[in-house]
């Protein structure tokens, strides 16, 4: 469809909502969907969980960016990126040359909400509850708001609302500053 020149990187804090807009955005502008996770675990050819307790998280941030630094000669993709990505300046740097980078956040609550039953969160495994949610929120909240050239809240919002602001404030930021 050509809407986008770039990319549009997804970051925030898993249960953010990143997985799901990045499904609405590439069915309402023909993007092609990319998760940075899926990317890992089918290059390791194994699951997110299994890469964490076999090899390490330290290994799996090095295959994380690996994935981001293949999706930089591509356009018009819509990126899912892992929570914890941008925590590396050298993603986000890298994340930067071909993706304008939205920040999706949510309270803690919301987040947990999301989460709870899910099994696949290694970094919250045996921490499902509020108080642990938003420590490691606060601990990436600096990292996660500079790499973010845009920030849109997802509380309490639809999807298809989600996706046209975020649209919106692209335009905006897009005619005022460095056009692709």
């Amino acid at each position: 469809m050509g809407e986008f020149h770039y990319n549009i990187a997804l970051i925030g804090f898993m249960g953010a909502g990143k997985t799901t807009v990045s499904r609405c955005l590439s069915r309402m502008y023909a993007m092609e969907e990319v998760e940075t996770d899926v990317m890992v675990a089918e290059s390791e050819g194994m699951a997110i969980t299994d890469i964490f307790s076999k090899y390490g998280e330290p290994y799996f941030r090095a295959c994380e960016s690996n994935a981001i630094i293949a999706l930089q000669d591509r356009h018009g993709v819509v990126i899912s990126c892992g929570g914890g990505a941008v925590m590396r300046d050298e993603n986000v740097e890298n994340l930067k040359k071909s993706s304008r980078i939205v920040l999706l956040t949510a309270r803690p609550e919301t987040i947990l909400e999301r989460v709870k039953h899910s099994k696949e969160r290694p970094i919250l495994n045996g921490h499902m509850n509020v108080e642990y949610i938003e420590e490691l929120m606060e601990k990436r909240r600096a990292k996660y708001e500079a790499a973010a050239d845009i920030v849109i809240s997802t509380d309490g919002k639809r999807v298809t609302e989600i996706c046209e602001e975020l649209v919106q404030r692209l335009k905006e930021i897009t005619h005022d500053s460095r056009d692709i």
